[in-house]
């Protein structure tokens, strides 16, 4: 007999496996303190979709109860909505959906925590978008909607949470829902706080963005949430879905003495980057800049480095294309997006306009 539960974000399987290394159990390693397999919580579906093919009796005691306390009720769904919707359910439930911002991300993921009827946690990146999820699922569903952030810990078989509070309250939580919604998955992948979904045993997973990564941080993504199932962009849907936009691109060059000072820190980065990636080539750069901060030229290259972005992110081109931007449009309502905060205050002080940061 195998017996399967949860422990603080991970799986423990106790029994005798049987000699059947055909049978593919991802991420199971044995734990000598407990004289037991482990396995992190998100591999709960293959674990158990393995387990069940061997002549052993499994008791799976990872969940409780499944039921939720209120009913749900079906959105209305554009075209591409549905498509989505039926993409997702046709991969086992289990995948990333990228659509455009205003193209209605939450109504779809209102739409599958419909679909599934199991307990469900949906994680949101900021306060903001926490009360607004909490909102919009109050009109689909009928019982109470808990709320996890911005002070509130509130625990209901349907709940929404900030990145932060799930990754420090996952441990208790994971097994409690069977569907996990993840807004703006793109957060994730780079290590940071992946820990948030690791520890979660959600066998249905919908991951949802407008700017899908790529590279590694992409494939990251795809194994803590699923393949890639339903992909559109902005110009998919503008027209009829959404407004109808233009797109300008201008191409801005550095001043001689800014290309200069930019070379010089490229260089002084690139010299101990490259060092490091010799020697490291699957390394992240979070390990790049805890490794670097310990020594005195890796303190100066991540100094170069920030120096780069900064001199590339407002030089002397992008002042006078802004400056004659909003002279030309004057008379229109302007939003001015900047890359970090500092840029956003110094066209603050130079045009007298309101900082939102």
């Amino acid at each position: 007999m195998l017996q399967l539960t949860f422990d603080s974000g991970t799986l423990v399987l106790r029994g005798t496996l049987p000699q059947q290394p055909t049978i593919r159990l991802p991420g199971l390693a044995w734990d000598p303190r407990i004289l037991s397999c482990r396995a992190p919580a998100f591999r709960y579906r293959e674990i158990v979709t393995g387990l069940r093919k061997l002549d052993s009796c499994l008791v799976d005691n990872v969940f409780g109860p499944s039921c939720v306390s209120g009913a749900f009720r079906m959105p209305d769904l554009r075209p591409y909505q549905h498509a989505a919707l039926l993409s997702w359910s046709g991969a086992s439930r289990a995948g990333l959906v990228v659509l455009p911002t205003g193209s209605g991300k939450t109504r779809l993921a209102c739409a599958a925590m419909t679909a599934c009827r199991v307990p469900s946690l949906c994680l949101v990146p900021t306060r903001a978008l926490l009360h607004q999820w909490h909102e919009e699922i109050g009109h689909h569903y009928s019982g109470p909607v808990g709320c996890l952030g911005d002070g509130n810990h509130r625990i209901e078989s349907v709940t929404v949470a900030t990145f932060e509070s799930a990754y420090r309250n996952m441990v208790r939580l994971g097994n409690r829902f069977g569907l996990l919604v993840v807004d703006e998955v793109h957060h994730f992948g780079s290590g940071i706080r992946d820990e948030a979904l690791e520890f979660c045993a959600a066998p249905s997973r919908l991951g949802l963005t407008a700017t899908a990564p790529n590279g590694e941080v992409l494939d990251r993504v795809i194994d803590l949430t699923g393949p890639v199932v339903c992909e559109l962009s902005i110009g998919d849907l503008s027209g009829e879905w959404l407004a109808a936009f233009g797109t300008v691109v201008l191409t801005l060059r550095l001043t001689a003495d800014e290309q200069r000072r930019y070379d010089a820190a490229v260089a002084t980065f690139r010299v101990e980057f490259e060092s490091f990636r010799s020697l490291a080539k699957t390394m992240r750069w979070s390990d790049f800049v805890a490794t670097a901060s310990r020594s005195e030229r890796g303190r100066a290259a991540l100094a170069a480095f920030r120096y780069s972005r900064r001199l590339t992110s407002y030089p002397e081109a992008k002042r006078t294309a802004l400056s004659e931007l909003l002279a030309r449009h004057r008379s229109n309502r302007v939003l001015i997006f900047t890359s970090d905060n500092e840029t956003a205050y110094a066209i603050a002080r130079t045009h007298l306009v309101m900082p939102i940061t």
